[in-house]
């Protein structure tokens, strides 16, 4: 499945177009690596957003045949790290 789509059927990014304009702006890492909005992404990847605010770094625990609903979209991922920005830096 594709990363920008992954992150918006986890609703971990709203939009997919949010989710492919993060990508492009080099603020999504797979397993350490810089990664583009059509990157395949599988169980067991770990993927690191730095948002403006926030930054995040999951797992993915399951990739969907189809688009979850809403109780199970948060079964998608297993959170590692969620804190804010430090904006002193």
């Amino acid at each position: 499945m594709r990363l920008d789509q992954f992150l918006k059927w986890s609703r971990v990014i709203p939009r997919r177009s949010m989710a492919k304009a993060a990508c492009d702006a080099r603020r999504v890492r797979v397993n350490g690596l810089v990664a583009r909005p059509g990157r395949a992404v599988k169980p067991g990847d770990v993927v690191r957003l730095d948002l403006p605010r926030r930054v995040m770094r999951l797992r993915v625990a399951a990739v969907p045949d189809r688009a979850p609903g809403k109780s199970e979209a948060g079964t998608l991922t297993e959170i590692l790290e969620n804190r804010p920005k430090d904006l002193d830096a």
